[in-house]
């Protein structure tokens, strides 16, 4: 009997990962599953005011994450996009078309009251299925 190897967890330099205890990124088994993510690169927001620019970079940090376990966006199984704006819909939806356009992930988009950072516009999630792998 094969032993089920334990969840491999990536940090990353986000302030709220130590604070909260969480992990950007958890493979378990075949998925990979990527927190929610904000569209920071070195503390910095990226594209302020710009709904667009910030689901780039969201999903550009949580693409980041897949990498750490070998993984890029064609590894990318399911999506989840949160705005704190309808009328950024059609901007954020492009950026996703350009990531995901080839793959065609299974993908949600919801409109929420806003996030820790109220500049931040859209947060991320990503999961990724790596195949029957340890």
């Amino acid at each position: 009997m094969s032993e089920t190897p334990a969840p491999r967890r990536v940090q990353t330099d986000s302030p709220w990962e130590a604070t909260f205890g969480f992990a950007r990124a958890v493979a378990a088994g075949d998925r990979v599953h990527v927190a929610g993510t904000m569209p920071l690169v070195d503390g910095v927001l990226v594209g302020e005011g710009d709904p667009y620019e910030q689901a780039r970079a969201a999903f550009g940090n949580a693409l980041a994450a897949l990498e750490e376990f070998g993984l890029g966006p064609e590894s990318v199984v399911r999506t989840r996009m949160y705005l704190t704006h309808a009328r950024d819909v059609d901007a954020v939806g492009r950026a996703h078309k350009e990531l995901f356009d080839g793959v065609r992930p299974a993908a949600t988009m919801v409109v929420v009251s806003g996030f820790v950072d109220s500049r931040v516009l859209v947060e991320v999630e990503v999961e990724a299925f790596r195949g029957a792998t340890a």
